[in-house]
């Protein structure tokens, strides 16, 4: 018993190394088939030009597919209207809806207050563009209408062409106003026609220029010049205005000087109903499981200092500023301005692409999160008419809200139907209860602005998380945010993407390359210097050698300037003297080496054209010039290029590889290249790359075939097949 109890275990191990050796035999791989160079991939696999699409023949068609093809492109609401759960979605767009209205209704009055408009303007931009938008937009979840970074880029624009009267009458107030609000809509149908435009032509790409770090450096310079802008707000002052660069640094010096002539009701307003939304935004991030929608706190400020305001006669008695009167119902269209339209082209083409540069930002994120496509392109298109439609009927230019945006998905919003929702309680509030917030102090809304930058002002902390992610992007983050602080909004943006662009470009012209050597029994192949086993330092041997050769040569050209010399002074001399001095001069040649004797040459001469080759190689045995020219042969006898990275080659690029095949070819290396893709094999061929001594048959399918190639022919010879490429 003893026994079998002591050869169970055993078997048992023996049956599970049996069992481990044939898991890893299956898990090896054996593959044969022929070495294949371009020569023999295209005649194995067919290879002919793809054919040209001509993607404007599909434009100009004309067929009733094609009409609805692109009604349903461009108008997607028939598309998955028709389609809509009510069952399942109705309920919870409805209280999105809510939410966001709610929401958007002290954000828009704020943020007018902030581009420089009558808080009422808010309220418009919160209608119009909200239910475009549900009718063109792509995106199920993000909230268009009002927003800080926009409101701020507006609000430049407006108080440089429309400054700030100096004196306090009502009249010139009432004046300032029409100028800025007829600049801010003619500024949004420019931003319209823009976007619009460039959805057209299919330019979404060019958000792909705006990275991360540089939207998130832009929308936190940008949350600094907001917070700037409102404290003339928070303290009651009146204020020069500034624009240009340096704006920011003069805004802020201004109210460090009339300081002292703060309004003390006006402070004490705006710090209560700062810290009670702050407490409000603390309890909601708190009891978010518990509630079932956030406490709108903004809201009930909004109510709350409307009440007190107009009870206690804060406007009367302590001198705080107030919305004012709020009129009821809506306004007509209007036509834009066109003779501002020189003026605002360059704020609004930069306004243009920051905003859809927000949009579609967190469009991709809410898309990726919950599963469906976002068209770039069709996003610029539903923005550009949002803002042109809008700035018809007087709104200024918008975008997509991150605060809001946030609270439509997490209050189980499904579609933009909930945008549609939010826009018909912002008309009711238009039509029926705007009046009444006429005594609303404007010190809340400054409020209420301020605690909303809180997320975009914790961005700051990206110093530290790029500083030990990436010091590329962390430059760019903060060449944007300085430039954006210094230069003001439109030119910080310029300089920022200019920079990143140019940080690219450096980039590119210093890439990582790397010498690739074989791992041991396998067809990997990976960096020297990171797998110690693999290859032999190429750089070193090929410095050794040309040195090497440029000795020699230079002591050959002493030697002939010498033999010159001797056999100058000999011909001036006797006869008997000039046959000692050959014959001595011949004696010295032979002691010191007969092949050294043969291989000499002038400068000019050294292996110009294939027949002086061709005697280099009948002198020596193997045909090898190094050897005999009493060199020592490189210890490698062959070069691959790895092209699998290259998505392009150019002009510049074929010479390059043209004078890598030359260079190592005058030190006796063969050159294989090899993984070209399709696309570069093309331009090689355009480029008129391959000719007689560069042929297909040097460039392979993978970097084993051209490898194994090489190790088949170590040392090219005359009669060798590959002489064809006069190696």
């Amino acid at each position: 018993m003893g026994l079998a109890d002591a050869s169970g275990p055993r078997d048992t191990q023996a049956l599970l190394s049996a069992t481990q050796a044939m898991e890893l035999r299956r898990r090896d791989y054996h593959m044969e088939r022929p070495l294949l160079n371009q020569e023999h991939l295209e005649e194995l696999g067919r290879w002919g030009s793809a054919p040209r699409t001509r993607q404007w023949r599909t434009w100009l068609q004309c067929s009733h597919a094609r009409a609805r093809a692109l009604l349903l492109q461009h108008l997607p609401v028939l598309v998955w209207l028709p389609r809509y759960p009510v069952r399942d979605w109705l309920l919870g767009d409805l209280l999105s809806g809510l939410s966001v209205a709610i929401m958007q209704l002290p954000q828009g009055l704020a943020y007018a207050l902030l581009a420089g408009l009558p808080p009422v303007f808010g309220l418009y931009s919160s209608f119009y563009p909200v239910f475009i938008y549900f009718l063109f937009g792509t995106s199920r979840h993000i909230s268009v209408g009002t927003f800080a970074v926009m409101s701020v880029m507006v609000g430049s624009v407006t108080e440089s062409l429309a400054p700030q009267a100096l004196n306090d009458s009502m009249i010139n107030e009432t004046a300032r106003d029409a100028a800025r609000v007829q600049v801010a809509s003619t500024l949004s149908v420019l931003v319209g026609l823009f976007q619009v435009g460039l959805g057209l032509i299919h330019f979404g790409f060019v958000v792909t220029y705006l990275s991360e770090p540089l939207v998130r450096g832009y929308t936190t310079a940008a949350a600094v010049q907001v917070f700037v802008s409102q404290l003339k707000y928070v303290f009651g002052l009146h204020l020069r205005s500034h624009s240009g660069p340096l704006s920011l640094i003069y805004t802020v010096l201004e109210v460090c000087w009339k300081l002292p002539q703060s309004k003390v009701g006006t402070v004490v307003t705006a710090a209560v109903a700062g810290v009670v939304l702050v407490v409000v935004k603390l309890l909601n991030d708190k009891l978010q499981q518990q509630l079932p929608m956030p406490i709108p706190g903004e809201l009930l400020t909004l109510i709350g200092a409307t009440g007190i305001s107009y009870g206690m006669g804060l406007k009367h008695r302590f001198d705080v500023d107030v919305v004012g009167n709020i009129p009821a119902g809506l306004v007509p269209p209007a036509a834009p301005n066109t003779q501002l339209f020189s003026k605002l082209v360059g704020s609004a083409f930069t306004i243009a692409v920051v905003g859809f540069a927000i949009a579609i930002s967190l469009g991709k994120i809410f898309a990726l999160r919950h599963g469906y496509r976002v068209d770039s392109n069709q996003e610029l298109v539903a923005l550009g008419l949002s803002n042109l439609i809008g700035g018809i009927f007087q709104c200024f230019p918008v975008s997509c809200s991150m605060s809001r945006s946030l609270v439509q998905e997490s209050t189980g919003g499904n579609s933009q139907v909930a945008g549609a929702i939010s826009s018909l309680f912002i008309l009711l509030i238009i039509v029926k209860l705007g009046e009444l917030f006429h005594d609303l102090p404007k010190a809340v809304l400054a409020a209420i602005i301020i605690v909303n930058l809180k997320g975009m002002l914790r961005q700051l902390s990206d110093v530290r998380s790029l500083w030990k992610a990436n010091q590329a992007d962390l430059l760019i983050w903060l060449v944007t945010f300085m430039a954006t602080i210094l230069l003001n909004l439109d030119l910080g943006l310029v300089v920022a993407v200019i920079f990143s662009l140019v940080l690219v470009v450096v980039r590119t012209q210093m890439p990582h390359y790397s010498v690739l050597g074989q791992v041991p029994d396998t067809d990997i192949y990976r960096d020297v210097a990171e797998y110690s086993e693999c290859g032999v330092d190429v750089d070193f041997l090929i410095s050794q050698k040309k040195k090497l050769l440029k000795k020699r040569e230079q002591l050959k050209l002493k030697q002939l300037q010498k033999e010159e010399k001797l056999q100058k002074q000999a011909a001036s001399s006797k006869g008997a003297s000039v046959s000692i001095n050959v014959n001595t001069s011949l004696e010295d040649m032979k002691s010191n080496n007969v092949e050294d004797c043969k291989m000499m040459m002038s400068p000019g001469d050294k292996m110009e054209d294939a027949t002086a080759n061709g005697q280099e190689d009948s002198k020596a045995p193997d045909g090898s010039i190094l050897k005999a020219l009493g060199l020592p042969q490189p210890d490698f006898h062959s070069l691959i290029l790895d092209l699998g990275a290259l998505s392009f080659v150019d002009t510049v690029c074929l010479k390059s590889l043209k004078n890598i095949f030359h260079d190592f070819r005058e030190i006796e290396v063969e050159v294989y290249m090899a993984a070209c893709h399709s696309p570069v094999v093309s331009q090689l061929e355009a480029g008129h790359f391959f000719d007689a001594s560069i042929t297909k048959k040097h460039l392979f399918a993978s970097v084993h075939d051209a490898v194994t190639f090489a190790l088949q022919h170590p040392r090219p010879v005359p009669d060798s097949p590959v002489s064809v490429t006069r190696l």
